[in-house]
């Protein structure tokens, strides 16, 4: 089963850890990253898209992905 994710951010280096971590754990970079204005709190934001095949597990809409 393919899993995804889209991992959020500040635009700092907390969002290039969080990436980082994902990467170390086996996900994909899935297309590019986004960067995009945050009116309310007047900040740049950033998202990154990523993948990971597993086997074994059935999806469900509960399923912890940042765990897999």
């Amino acid at each position: 089963m393919k899993l995804y994710r889209f991992l959020t951010g500040p635009d700092d280096s907390s969002f290039c850890h969080k990436v980082t971590a994902a990467l170390n754990k086996g996900w994909i970079l899935s297309g590019g990253p986004t960067y995009a204005y945050d009116a309310e709190t007047k900040t740049m934001r950033c998202g990154q898209a990523v993948v990971k095949e597993v086997e074994g597990i059935d999806y469900e809409p509960g399923i912890k992905l940042g765990e897999q």
